[in-house]
């Protein structure tokens, strides 16, 4: 499970998928979304504006696994 370090108080699902380099740009978010299973804790999820906070676990296809944590929390 990769750790993916925050600054904000959060990161929307869109950002990360492009931050992690699962897409490769803002604007495959959507398509990306429709056809992929993504969970979010453990619940599917297919908004590109959920907002991910420190603790949130999200699996993409089973394939990817990430955890949100805060920078200065290391």
């Amino acid at each position: 499970m990769k750790k993916i370090l925050i600054t904000s108080e959060y990161i929307t699902l869109g950002q990360l998928l492009k931050f992690a380099d699962v897409i490769q740009s803002g604007g495959e978010t959507k398509y990306f979304l429709a056809v992929n299973r993504i969970l979010v804790n453990n619940e599917v999820e297919n908004r590109r504006g959920r907002k991910l906070y420190p603790g949130d676990i999200i699996d993409i296809k089973s394939q990817f696994q990430f955890v949100i944590s805060r920078k200065d929390e290391n």
